[in-house]
């Protein structure tokens, strides 16, 4: 058996750099945090204005007011006539409150051969009462932590 004898250490040399590397490594942080999907928030949407013991439709609708834009919602009993609606984990972003009461509980928003609707219904920013409104007119912005926002409802036509 052979026995080494002691080693010698050699301290490395420092490698002299033209300062990039602590700006790449920056830029690289930098994109890796840009890059990072954008945190989610919650809506908490209080609905005003149905009958007790009815359904209520809610809807959170992104970039238009269309069926389609409005693809995530709940329905719920109304109870006392108000129903409380919380959509979590929902991306920041611009959106729109739509919601109905469906009287004869066919899950749809039932209208006239003009259009109007016959049920009550309701938008975020308290629009719609005298004509459909736009996504602009109803829409808000949603940001980290999330909202708190109301919709009454009211009825196009009187009770039939």
């Amino acid at each position: 058996m052979s026995v080494a004898g002691p080693r010698t250490l050699r301290t490395p040399t420092p490698i002299p750099h033209s300062g990039r590397a602590p700006r790449r490594l920056a830029l690289a942080a930098v994109a890796v945090v840009v890059a990072l999907p954008a945190a989610a928030a919650t809506v908490e949407v209080v609905v005003d204005g149905a009958d007790p013991g009815t359904s209520v439709s809610v809807a959170l609708c992104q970039g238009g007011l269309s069926e389609e834009a409005c693809s995530l919602g709940q329905e719920l009993t109304a109870r006392g006539g108000t129903v409380n609606v919380v959509f979590r984990d929902v991306p920041a972003g611009r959106y729109a409150v739509a919601a109905f009461e469906d009287v004869n509980g066919n899950r749809k928003l039932d209208r006239t051969g003009l259009g109007l609707p016959i049920e009550p219904y309701g938008f975020s920013g308290g629009v719609g009462l005298k004509a459909r409104p736009t996504f602009a007119q109803a829409a808000f912005d949603l940001r980290e932590p999330g909202t708190a926002l109301r919709v009454g409802l009211a009825r196009a036509l009187p009770r039939r």
